[in-house]
C-alpha cells in the first residue's frame, strides 16, 4: 500500500508540474512573440510573424523611444504609480491595523463595508467617477489619476493588512505604550516595520495594476504631456496604418521596469498574500 501511495503521489506531482509548465508557456508565449517581433522590420512581422528575424534590428527601440517620448511618459507613469501606491500603503496600513486591534460591531461594520466595496465592478462607477473628478478639477492630471487609484485600491489593501496585523503580537503594542509611545509613534516605529511582507505585496500588486492599466488613464488624461507609457504606445496605432515594430518595442520597454520590480519582491508577495489571507 505504501508503494502504491508513493507512486500515486509521484504521478500527481508529475501531472501538476506538466500543468504548471503548460500554463507558464501559455502565459509567456505572447511576451516571447512581442520580444521576437520587436527586433524585426514591419515587412518581416507581416510576412513571417513566427520566424526569427533575418537580422537583429535594435533601431526599433530607438524609434519607439523617440515616438512615445519615453522619458516624459515614464515620468508620468512613475508619478501616478508612486502617488497611488504610497497613498494606499499609508492609509490602508493604518486603517487595517486600527480595525484589527479594535474589536466590536462598529469596527466589523466598517471592515465589511471596505471589503464589499472592492466587489463593485469598476465599469459601474465610471460615469460618476469622471463627473466627480471633473468637478474637483483633477481630471487630466497625473496627481489626480494617482489619487483616484488610491481610492480604488485601498479597500483590498485594508483586507490584506487587517489579516496580517493579527500575526503581530498585541504584547508589542502594550510594551510600547508602557514605554511612552503615542498611537502614531507606536504604529510607525513598532508596527509598520513588522508589516514589511504585506506592504511589499500591496505595493507590487498595486504598482503592477497602475503601471499596466489602460482604461482609466485613457479616460482621465486628455493632454499628451501627461500620457502614461501605455497611452503613449496606444497613440502609435493609426486609423489606416500601425507601426508594429515601434509598438512592440515600446511594449517591451514599458514592461521591463515592473518585471524587474516583481523579481526583486516576489518572495514578499507570496508570503504577504498567504499570511494575510489565512489570518483574515
Amino acid at each position: 500500500m505504501t508503494g502504491n501511495g508513493s507512486l500515486r503521489r509521484k504521478a500527481g506531482n508529475t501531472v501538476t508540474v506538466l500543468i504548471l509548465v503548460c500554463a507558464a508557456i501559455f502565459t509567456l508565449f505572447p511576451i516571447y512573440m512581442a520580444l521576437l517581433n520587436s527586433l524585426k522590420t514591419d515587412g518581416e512581422i507581416l510576412s513571417q510573424i513566427l520566424a526569427f528575424p533575418s537580422s537583429i534590428n535594435f533601431s526599433n527601440y530607438a524609434d519607439a523611444y523617440r515616438k512615445i517620448d519615453f522619458m516624459n511618459s515614464f515620468k508620468n507613469t512613475i508619478v501616478v504609480t508612486v502617488i497611488g501606491v504610497v497613498g494606499i500603503v499609508l492609509f490602508a496600513s493604518m486603517a487595517g491595523y486600527k480595525m484589527s486591534r479594535t474589536p466590536g460591531k462598529l469596527s466589523g461594520f466598517f471592515f465589511g463595508l471596505f471589503v464589499m466595496s472592492s466587489l463593485i465592478p469598476f465599469h459601474s462607477i465610471v460615469i460618476s467617477l469622471m463627473k466627480i473628478s471633473k468637478d474637483l478639477g483633477v481630471q487630466g492630471t497625473t496627481y489626480g489619476l494617482g489619487v483616484i487609484y488610491m481610492g480604488l485600491g485601498v479597500a483590498l489593501a485594508i483586507f490584506l493588512y487587517h489579516g496580517f496585523v493579527k500575526s503581530v503580537p498585541r504584547e508589542l503594542d502594550e510594551a510600547a505604550v508602557i514605554d511612552g509611545c503615542g498611537e502614531l509613534r507606536l504604529f510607525f516605529a513598532v508596527i509598520l516595520p513588522l508589516l514589511l511582507p504585506i506592504t511589499a505585496t500591496v505595493a507590487i500588486l498595486n504598482a503592477l495594476w497602475m503601471w499596466n492599466d489602460f482604461l482609466l488613464p485613457l479616460l482621465m488624461l486628455t493632454d499628451d504631456d501627461y500620457y502614461t507609457l501605455l497611452i503613449s504606445t496606444n497613440m502609435l496605432f493609426g486609423e489606416y496604418n500601425n507601426d508594429w515594430s515601434a509598438i512592440l518595442a515600446s511594449l517591451i520597454l514599458t514592461m521591463l521596469p515592473v518585471v524587474v520590480l516583481y523579481l526583486l519582491l516576489q518572495k514578499y508577495i507570496l508570503r504577504g498574500i498567504a499570511e494575510g489571507a489565512i489570518k483574515g
